[in-house]
């Protein structure tokens, strides 16, 4: 079961260890020396001020709980926190002062090799990599605000969450911003993304690949250079999200290119350049989405195969659906489409001649 607070990791690790209250103040004591002193299931209280240590590192199961927001400040050497063991809760602080490489994925707090991890409720600031979890399984990342450098070029910036090569991930409940991705799924599996937001990232709101069986719900991406990209995965459930405002030459709302079973439901397109985008994707069901105010509401390449547009409604776009080629078992069936000018002398609903929503010049 994942641990969901830190109050509820303590418990669990008290049964084996008793649990001590390790006290940190500016110029009392040093942040790495009480996390040398405590044990495992041990707190670690750091209270308000700057701590400017170099890179701290957490090599035991413990509660690092910040209060009044302490800044842990890197000062642009390298990582800030790294944690290499297994149950630990990081809360209620600020981190900032990363090195900017080229090599290196220097992050704000980054977990490796580790499991039953809790980050939640921190503020990470003009970081390189904001929350970076590598090899991690069973985590909770919530409730963080992870803003980047608005003003920092986009070779100088990296993403905000980061995950690769994870299982049994929550991230929930994050406000990302300005970094190159603003959150990126690399071999991450039974996963879910839930009720974040990511805005005014250069590259992607949300982009993962080869990540199966994951769920991404009720999240809004807006604003991000080019919304949100799935790449190479099977099992995708996409719902409640809204893609909003993604434009420019090839910005879409949702791109899902040679993707397995996926499926794509109620949720928001508006505004973009092309709402969604499907290249070479098997088996994709979409359904009970709001296509309104885009260039093009769907592009959908003849290499995707059996692919079910359903019960969705299409208004006020430029297009409402391209392709490159004919169609493979693909099915559109009660779609609603405010260009169609046909009748219903039944009065059940429902158009008696067909719509066809594809046009020469869309293409």
């Amino acid at each position: 079961m994942l641990r969901t607070t830190a109050s509820l990791l303590l418990c669990v690790l008290a049964t084996t260890t008793i649990a001590r209250i390790h006290t940190v103040r500016p110029g009392d004591r040093s942040l790495t020396n009480a996390l040398a002193r405590a044990a495992d299931g041990d707190t670690v209280l750091v209270h308000a001020g700057t701590y400017a240590e170099g890179t701290i590192t957490i090599d035991r199961s413990l509660v690092l709980q910040g209060q009044g927001w302490p800044v842990i400040d890197g000062g642009g050497k390298g990582e800030v926190i790294v944690v290499k063991a297994s149950h630990v809760t990081i809360t209620g602080l600020v981190v900032r002062g990363t090195a900017i490489s080229d090599l290196n994925d220097n992050a704000g707090i980054k977990c490796i090799s580790t499991t039953d991890i809790v980050i939640t409720g921190n503020r990470v600031e003009g970081c390189f990599f904001g929350i970076y979890l590598s090899s991690v399984a069973r985590a909770m990342v919530s409730d963080n605000r992870v803003i980047g450098d608005a003003a920092t070029q986009e070779n100088r910036r990296a993403n905000g969450i980061h995950l690769w090569k994870c299982a049994h991930v929550e991230v929930l409940r994050n406000t990302v911003l300005h970094h190159r991705d603003g959150i990126y799924l690399e071999f991450v599996t039974d996963s879910r993304v839930s009720h974040d937001t990511t805005a005014f990232n250069m590259r992607y709101g949300l982009h993962f690949m080869f990540s199966h069986r994951d769920i991404y719900t009720h999240n809004l991406f807006h604003d991000n250079g080019a919304g949100v990209a799935v790449m190479f995965t099977k099992e995708v459930t996409m719902t409640e999200n809204q893609f909003l405002r993604n434009r420019g030459a090839s910005a879409y709302g949702l791109l899902l290119k040679e993707i397995n079973d996926a499926h794509i439901d109620r949720n928001a397109f508006a505004d973009n350049t092309v709402g969604l985008l499907l290249d070479g994707c098997n088996r994709t069901s979409v359904k009970d989405n709001a296509f309104n105010t885009n260039g093009w509401a769907v592009r959908l390449f003849a290499n995707s195969t059996a692919t079910t547009f359903e019960a969705n409604t299409f208004s006020g776009n430029t297009f409402d659906m391209t392709t490159n080629g004919d169609l493979v078992m693909s099915v559109l069936k009660g779609n609603y489409w405010d260009r169609y000018r046909g009748y219903d002398l039944d009065h059940d609903g429902r158009g008696d001649v067909p719509f066809r929503p594809l046009s020469v010049f869309a293409l």
